[in-house]
């Protein structure tokens, strides 16, 4: 009896010892990225124009790119700089080769985030920015045209989540909302974003 109990116990701390072991390994492979490392991450995008202002009265939705670098700091906040070309078509499209056929923003911003849940597996965030916008139209024919005064101010409002699933690398998923400027102009960008994200180890 003595040695089935022996045997019993052995087992039983044998499986407690494999799960430990398991759910340490599991813990290893995400490791959530400290304050004073900077992330780099790239994500597609799709974005629309609300249509109002002069951009949004002409052009509609269309896909995009974009670059992202975020430094964590303590707190549970961040500070970043946002990259992104994002490309709207002509909600009227005309067959003539000098007709416009889309619109391109060229954005450069800075990010305040604030973050929540920071040393978990799943990183959620809100942000504010401000930033540059540069702008051109193409032509049916291939043309590149800037637009009349070519520069406009923006400000933005976010939120999304980083997810890791290894290491450092998180997907990134978020959706942004842009307040431009432009020739005394008010026009409204909504976009949704999703890819990868690394943070540098140190």
């Amino acid at each position: 009896m003595r040695s089935m109990r022996g045997v019993l116990a052995l087992g039983v701390g044998a499986v407690a010892a494999a799960c430990w072991a398991g759910e340490a390994r599991a813990a290893a492979i995400v490791v959530p990225p400290r304050p004073g490392q900077v992330g780099i991450g790239i994500q597609g995008q799709y974005g629309t124009l609300l249509q109002s202002g002069g951009f949004g009265d002409q052009f509609s939705d269309g896909p995009g790119l974009a670059v992202r670098l975020r430094y964590r700091m303590r707190y549970e906040r961040a500070l970043g700089l946002s990259f992104e070309s994002q490309r709207f078509d002509a909600r009227e499209p005309s067959q003539g080769d000098t007709a416009v056929a889309s619109l391109t923003f060229g954005a450069y911003g800075f990010d305040v985030y604030q973050m929540f849940g920071t040393r978990t597996t799943t990183t959620r965030m809100v942000g504010v920015g401000v930033g540059l916008i540069q702008s051109h139209v193409k032509l049916n024919d291939g043309t590149v045209a800037f637009t009349a005064g070519t520069d406009g101010l923006y400000v933005s409002a976010s939120a999304g989540v980083e997810r890791f699933f290894w290491q450092s690398w998180a997907i990134d998923l978020s959706g942004k909302y842009l307040t431009v400027f432009h020739e005394g102009k008010t026009n409204h960008d909504l976009q949704a974003s999703a890819g990868l994200i690394l943070y540098a180890s140190y």
